[in-house]
């Protein structure tokens, strides 16, 4: 069987249109980017330790987190997001 280009055409014209409608579908999902600053001050728990860095659970997502002053904090101790560091959240021990 002979590929036409009229077939390669209409092909590679079905290939853009659904790569186009994937790329909107996916834009209009995109979170906010303004969750950072509404994290700061939250609570949450350790799901992962922190040596220095791991995973928290605050406000019902999981984070990757760093702890602000380098130490180790255990699985479920409680903590608060005290800033950003690039793609980390930096948290401290919510002592009580």
């Amino acid at each position: 069987m002979e590929l036409t280009p009229a077939v390669a055409l209409s092909a590679l014209l079905a290939v853009v249109v659904g790569v186009s409608l994937l790329g909107l579908a996916l834009w209009r999902h995109k979170k906010a980017g303004s969750g950072e600053v509404k994290l700061i001050g939250e609570s949450g728990q350790v799901e992962t330790k922190l040596d220095p860095e791991g995973t928290i659970i605050v406000c019902g997502e999981l984070w990757q987190a760093k702890s602000h002053d380098g130490v180790h904090i255990d699985v479920q101790t409680r903590i608060r997001v005290v800033g950003m560091e690039g793609h980390l959240v930096l948290v401290k021990v919510l002592r009580k």
